[in-house]
């Protein structure tokens, strides 16, 4: 799978709003209410993501994750980072 051109990506984060372009990675930051939201987020993202098989770089402060998205294997964003995000964002909806 090529990486996408930063055309490409910006294309692709049309649809994907709160996401921006950092470097070779697409992020987002989610805040939630307490800790405790932040974390069952984390819980329930986990099942998605080790099916897809794509997991995210992220960090966890309180209520505060943040995620960053890049396939390594090709040093860039693909369109597998483009579906985790669509993944994730649905999974945080579903958390508000």
């Amino acid at each position: 799978m090529p990486a996408y051109t930063d055309a490409r990506i910006e294309q692709a984060l049309e649809s994907l709003p709160n996401w921006s372009q950092e470097g070779e990675a697409i992020v987002r930051t989610y805040e939630f209410a307490d800790f405790r939201a932040a974390l069952g987020f984390i819980n329930r993202a986990a099942g998605p993501i080790e099916e897809m098989d794509h997991h995210p770089e992220w960090t966890n402060v309180y209520n505060r994750v943040d995620i960053r998205l890049s396939s390594h294997d090709v040093g860039g964003v693909t369109a597998r980072d483009i579906q985790l995000a669509t993944v994730l964002d649905r999974v945080a909806d579903a958390a508000s």
